[in-house]
C-alpha cells in the first residue's frame, strides 16, 4: 500500500518560501514521525511506495529535496540510479538504518547530499535539510572555485579543481557515517590533511585527532604505542601507560602508512575494528573504546594482500569507504593556487613578505613532474622564499631551460674565460646560486646548521661539506 500524502500546513513567517520536500519511507510509523516533526516547516509529500514516488517525479515540477530511506533488505541501487539519471539536479538526502550498508560507497559516489543514520531525531533530519537549503541559496560564481578551509594553526585543506571538489564532498559526507575510512595516494599528496578534514567534518570534531605513523615506529614498539602496557609487562615498564587508542577514545585515530603494520598487530587492530575491544600489553582484561579509525597508505593494497603481507579481512574491515587522492601531476591546474597558499604559509612561518610568481617561474612549476607531490611543492616554495630569487628554482625545476636572468647571467659570462664553454658557464651559475642560497639560509637561522639543513632539505653532513666547499662563514662571527 502506498502513501502519497501532502500536508498543507499554514506557512510560518520566514524570509523564504517553504521548501518542497518528498519523502520515501516504507515504514509508515517512521513516515508519520517525519510528518509530525517536519510538517510545520516544510511542504511535504510522503510516500511508502517507490512507484508512487517515481510517478510524482515524472508528473510534477522538481522538488527542493528528496529524503530517501534505504533498508538493508532491499537493493537501493536501481531506484537511486534511476533518480540520479532522470533527475540529475535533484538533491537527495539518504536515511540509512545501517552504517555497514554494503552499497554505502556507491550511494556516496552517486552524489547524495547527506546521510542521516537511524535511529535519528527530527532535528537530525532538519539539520541535513537546512544545510542543503542554505548551500543552495549561496550564489557562488563558477570561476570562484578556490576554497581554503583552516583545520588548525598550521594546516588547511586547499582545493580548486573539479576532482578535488568532488573529493571534498565525498569526505564531508562519509565523515557523518562514522565508519572506518581508507585513504589511498602517493607520498606527499595530502592524505593526513584529508584525514584531518574528515575528522573536522564529523561529530567527533570537538574530540582528539591523533596520528600514528606505522612506518616510523619500530615494530617492537608499535604495539605498546597503540595499545599501551601494564606495569611490569616488559623490562623497563616501571608504570602503566595508556596507548593511543585509549587516549583517543571519543575521537579519531589516523594510522598513516597502514601497509607497513606488522602482521602480528594487524590481528589486534582487526579486533578493535570489530568490537572496539583490546588488551594492554601484560594484561588479560579487555577494555572497550569508541574510536573512529582512518587509515592511509601509498602501497598497492591488492598486491600486499596477494603477497600475504596484509590481511585481507583487515583490509575489508578498514575499507568502510575509500578515498583516492590524485597526484599533483594529474591536477596541474591547482599548482598556482597551492603555490600561493604555500607562499603565504611560509611567509608567516619565516616572518617574511610573500614573493611574487613570475610567468617564467609559474611555467616551470606547471611543467615539473612533481614526484614528491604537495610536499615537494611546499619545499620548493619555501626555498624560493628563503633564497629571495627565482633563478636557481627555475634551474632546479627545468634544468634544460635557459633562465633569462639578465645582469646575473651576463656577469658570470664576463667572468668566465674565453673558450671555457657552456658547461663551465652553467657550472659557475649554479655554484654562485647555491652558495648564495646556503649563505642566506644560514644567516636566516642565525647560523644554526641543523635548522638550516632542515630548511634546505639536505643532510647535516652535506651542509657542512657545502660550507667548506664555498668557504662560508658567519657575517657577525656567531656560530652554533
Amino acid at each position: 500500500m502506498s502513501a502519497a500524502l501532502s500536508y498543507p500546513v499554514p506557512a510560518l513567517k520566514s524570509t523564504r518560501p517553504r521548501a518542497q520536500i518528498l519523502i520515501l519511507e516504507p515504514d509508515l510509523a517512521v513516515l508519520d514521525y517525519l510528518r509530525s516533526t517536519l510538517g510545520s516547516r516544510y511542504s511535504l509529500s510522503l510516500f511508502s511506495d517507490e512507484q508512487a514516488l517515481l510517478e510524482r517525479l515524472d508528473k510534477s515540477e522538481q522538488p527542493d529535496l528528496l529524503l530517501l530511506a534505504l533498508h538493508t533488505n532491499r537493493d537501493p541501487m536501481p531506484l537511486l540510479t534511476h533518480i540520479r539519471c532522470t533527475k540529475p539536479n535533484l538533491a537527495v538526502v539518504v536515511l540509512s538504518c545501517s552504517a555497514e550498508l554494503r552499497d554505502l560507497e556507491m550511494v556516496i559516489r552517486l552524489g547524495v547530499r547527506a546521510i542521516v543514520m537511524k535511529p535519528f531525531t527530527g532535528s537530525d533530519v532538519e539539520q541535513a535539510i537546512e544545510e542543503h537549503l542554505a548551500s543552495s541559496e549561496k550564489k557562488v560564481p563558477a570561476a570562484d572555485a578556490l576554497r581554503e578551509i583552516p583545520l588548525n594553526e598550521t594546516h588547511s585543506f586547499v582545493r580548486s579543481s573539479k576532482r578535488m571538489r568532488e573529493l571534498e564532498a565525498q569526505a564531508a559526507l562519509v565523515a557523518r557515517a562514522d565508519i572506518p575510512l581508507l585513504i589511498l595516494g602517493e607520498s606527499g599528496t595530502g592524505k593526513e590533511i584529508l584525514a584531518l578534514y574528515t575528522h573536522k567534518m564529523s561529530a567527533r570534531s570537538q574530540n582528539i585527532f591523533l596520528k600514528v605513523n606505522c612506518a616510523a615506529v619500530p615494530a617492537d614498539l608499535l604495539e605498546s604505542e597503540l595499545f599501551g602496557y601494564e606495569q611490569g609487562a616488559f623490562t623497563g615498564a616501571v608504570k602503566t601507560k595508556p596507548g593511543k587508542f585509549e587516549v583517543c577514545t571519543g575521537g579519531t585515530i589516523f594510522l598513516d602508512e597502514i601497509g607497513e603494520m606488522p602482521a602480528i598487530l594487524q590481528a589486534k587492530l582487526l579486533q578493535v575494528l570489530q568490537d572496539g575491544t583490546f588488551s594492554r600489553l601484560g594484561s588479560r582484561s579487555p577494555m572497550k573504546v569508541d574510536v573512529r579509525v582512518i587509515a592511509a597508505t601509498n602501497i598497492n593494497m591488492k598486491d600486499a594482500m596477494a603477497n600475504k603481507t596484509f590481511r585481507e579481512d583487515l583490509y575489508y574491515r578498514l575499507n568502510g569507504f575509500t578515498l583516492s587522492i590524485p597526484p599533483l601531476r594529474e591536477r596541474r591546474e591547482e599548482i598556482p593556487v597551492l603555490s600561493e597558499y604555500f607562499m603565504r604559509k611560509g611567509a608567516k612561518r619565516y616572518g617574511r613578505d610573500p614573493l611574487p610568481f613570475s610567468q617564467t617561474l609559474l611555467n616551470a612549476l606547471a611543467d615539473h613532474s612533481w614526484p614528491g607531490n604537495l610536499r615537494e611543492l611546499e619545499n620548493v616554495i619555501n626555498r624560493y622564499l628563503v633564497l629571495g630569487e627565482e633563478r636557481s628554482i627555475v634551474d632546479e625545476l627545468s634544468p634544460a631551460t635557459v633562465y633569462q636572468g639578465g645582469a646575473a647571467a651576463a656577469a658570470v659570462a664576463q667572468e668566465t674565460p674565453n673558450g671555457a664553454g657552456l658547461k663551465a658557464m652553467v657550472r659557475n651559475l649554479k655554484g654562485d646560486a647555491e652558495s648564495t642560497a646556503i649563505a642566506q639560509v644560514l644567516e636566516g637561522t642565525g647560523w644554526n646548521r641543523k635548522a638550516a639543513a632542515n630548511d634546505l632539505q639536505i643532510s647535516y653532513k652535506a651542509l657542512l661539506y657545502k660550507i667548506k666547499q664555498y668557504d662560508l662563514s658567519p657575517r657577525n662571527n656567531h656560530a652554533s
